[in-house]
């Protein structure tokens, strides 16, 4: 979602300001803000420059595009960079779809700063010391990623021109709340500067490319990636209330997972509108979850400073330690590459395009399963029924041989629904 500085407390601050400053008090005191510092930090041109050389030294694996749009004299550019391995394996129509977007407000330079790590990992010019490489890259090939580094370049330019606190675009709309799920409505603390909506839902550019690019990639993971906290949220950001079904519950089970392995389970996990502490209208993963119907939809927060001055954004939304920089960066690159790896496995082994009967069935990813239907079924087709709760278990066992919690979470969501249903079929057939 991206924090929002409540307008209540700038007034307060600002009051409080206006008081000490007639009287003389305080004035000498003022924190002062903090500069972008480029020692850490790339500006918008040389990232965007490393990242389109990145992808022209590996032409085997990454692509690039350049979308351009405009209205009213207003015109907007989102690189689109594309990761697709690809293999005689794996038919691409069989790979499981991610879309990620980093920077999409514009004071939020870190987002951009993980993109530019993740990307590098992808092309395996950097390894990450956590990461198991043999598996990575056998996930990998199974996955088309599509990550746009910065999606408002516009806003970007205006907060390297010194406008700090500076989150909307180029013409001063909040991309976060210019998407058509419940757009426009304003809260009682409704504050014009933080999230002006636009004149209508996709009356930007940038909100024009980025629902067309979902539209037609179809992704089954989306990510948005904002500061300003550290949280990890599901939809929705509209309301105090998370989706029904049993995709919420499967994105809720992901997000602790990885809260848990990267973050010593510090991050906030659930609803944006339920935990950020205020309701966000018009937002980018409420409308990929509602109306693209992408099946997990997460916005994530990667770092935040609550000890900083509300007026000093920088430091607020981005670290400036290079030791603090460097761990985030690196923590969010490995939970990432663990993201695409619970996402693939749990929709691969629960949504099944199914065929004649379970033995025949392909998992999401274009994989057989054979030793399960063995262990299902004997030679002559009969079920092995008494054999079924041990079948499940040692089947998610060898996907997570380390994790009793994932196993036990895995068994219970695989007895259910379609595996349930062919099993009792079988059972009536005799």
């Amino acid at each position: 979602m991206g924090v929002v500085l409540p307008l209540r407390f700038l007034f307060v601050v600002v009051f409080v300001e206006v008081l000490t400053g007639f009287h003389g008090v305080g004035c000498s005191s003022q924190p002062p803000m903090t500069p972008i510092p480029f020692d850490l930090y790339h500006s918008s041109a040389a990232l965007l420059k490393e990242i389109k050389a990145t992808v022209v030294r590996h032409p085997d694996t990454l692509t690039m595009e350049t979308i351009k749009a405009g209205n009213k004299g207003y015109a907007a550019e989102v690189l689109v960079v594309t990761y697709n391995r690809q293999t005689e394996d794996v038919d691409d129509q069989s790979k499981l779809r991610v879309l990620l977007s980093f920077g999409q407000h514009g004071r939020e330079l870190i987002t951009s700063e993980v993109a530019l790590q993740l990307l590098s990992v992808l092309a395996k010019e950097r390894n990450m010391q956590r990461a198991d490489l043999m598996s990575l890259h056998k996930l990998l090939d199974n996955l088309v990623i599509k990550m746009v580094p910065m999606e408002n370049l516009n806003g970007r330019k205006l907060v390297e021109a010194a406008d700090l606190c500076e989150r909307r675009n180029g013409r001063g709309v909040d991309l976060n709340r210019n998407w058509g799920v419940d757009w426009g409505k304003k809260e009682k603390d409704y504050d014009p500067y933080e999230e002006n909506p636009g004149t209508a839902p996709f009356s930007e550019p940038e909100a024009q490319i980025m629902r067309q690019l979902a539209k037609s990639f179809e992704p089954h993971i989306w990510a948005n990636v904002h500061s300003g906290m550290e949280a990890l949220f599901t939809p929705y950001d509209h309301k105090n209330k998370t989706p029904e079904g049993s995709m919420s519950n499967l994105m809720d089970f992901i997000l602790r997972e990885v809260n848990h392995l990267h973050f010593e389970d510090k991050c906030l996990v659930g609803s944006g509108g339920g935990l950020v502490g205020y309701l966000a209208h018009g937002t980018t993963t409420d409308y990929m979850y509602d109306v693209v119907k992408v099946p997990l939809a997460f916005t994530f927060e990667i770092y935040g400073d609550s000890e900083a001055s509300s007026k000093d954004c920088f430091k607020m939304f981005n670290p400036v330690d290079k030791l603090v920089f460097n761990k985030t960066v690196d923590n969010w690159t490995v939970a990432f590459l663990t993201l695409f790896k619970l996402g693939f496995l749990q929709l691969r082994d629960n949504h099944f395009a199914p065929s004649a009967d379970l033995r025949k069935w392909v998992p999401f990813g274009g994989l057989v399963d054979n030793d399960f239907s063995k262990i299902l079924f004997r030679e002559d087709g009969k079920l092995r029924f008494y054999e079924l709760p041990l079948a499940l278990i040692r089947k998610h066992n060898r996907i997570f041989p380390h994790s009793q919690k994932i196993n036990l979470f895995m068994f219970i969501w695989s007895i259910n629904y379609k595996e349930i249903l062919v099993i009792l079929l079988k059972i009536i057939e005799g």
